[in-house]
């Protein structure tokens, strides 16, 4: 039987009477393989602990992946895209899109600080995909939900000032060095809280309803200090 592979290397399922006994196969081996990435990072990882905990092959495992790094890799999209629901979810019951984008950013912070996403997704997935592909995989789910997020604060502003791309992306930036500088601190607790202050301050400024009304030369009322 030819074996083909999608784009990025992992087995495309079978259709046909094996395909709902690859797809557990499938599925089981990315529930194995998160519980030992999280625990021992990328390097320390072994496909042998993978399968072990499955009760399939190595031949199984390579079946559905070419290498470690696939399977890396199909775990790590996996987990972003669990992120992109939780911030969905977290960001659903607001009413109104500032409030929403906040939540959003706040259920960002709240799931990096759990250790084992952490250090999954900021620490492991950076080093072991290297930077373009953790960076697409990234803007494909988190960048996406923060796109549209902070789209949505600009239409319902009527703000067509800001460039959408470039906007995103500091925003973007600034929330993984703040997932980053929680976890680096002594009390993160602590931390955590500061940041909630200083994301609200942040969000509520940059996305003023009042920096549109001139009072000066060449300032807003509300316009930011810095």
């Amino acid at each position: 039987m030819v074996q083909r592979r999608a784009a990025n290397g992992r087995q495309r399922l079978p259709r046909g009477p094996n395909a709902e006994r690859q797809a557990r196969s499938h599925a089981a081996l990315l529930v194995a393989a998160r519980r030992v990435f999280c625990r021992d990072g990328f390097a320390s990882a072994s496909t042998g602990e993978i399968v072990a905990g499955t009760g399939l092959t190595r031949g199984a495992l390579y079946y559905h992946f070419p290498d470690k790094l696939a399977l890396f890799d199909a775990v790590v999209e996996q987990v972003a895209g669990e992120l992109v629901v939780r911030i969905g979810r977290a960001a659903g019951s607001m009413p109104d899109a500032l409030s929403k984008l906040r939540a959003g950013c706040e259920e960002w912070l709240q799931a990096m600080a759990d250790p084992e996403l952490h250090r999954l997704y900021l620490v492991e997935a950076p080093a072991a995909l290297g930077l373009p592909r953790w960076r697409e995989i990234d803007a494909a789910y988190g960048g996406g939900s923060l796109r549209e997020g902070v789209r949505a604060v600009l239409a319902e502003r009527a703000d067509s000032a800001p460039d959408l791309e470039s906007l995103t992306a500091l925003l973007a930036g600034a929330l993984n060095e703040a997932a980053l500088w929680i976890a680096d601190a002594p009390d993160q607790a602590a931390a955590g809280r500061a940041m909630r202050g200083s994301l609200d301050t942040l969000l509520g400024r940059l996305f003023s309803r009042a920096a549109a009304g001139p009072t000066g030369p060449g300032r807003g009322r509300g316009a930011p200090p810095w």
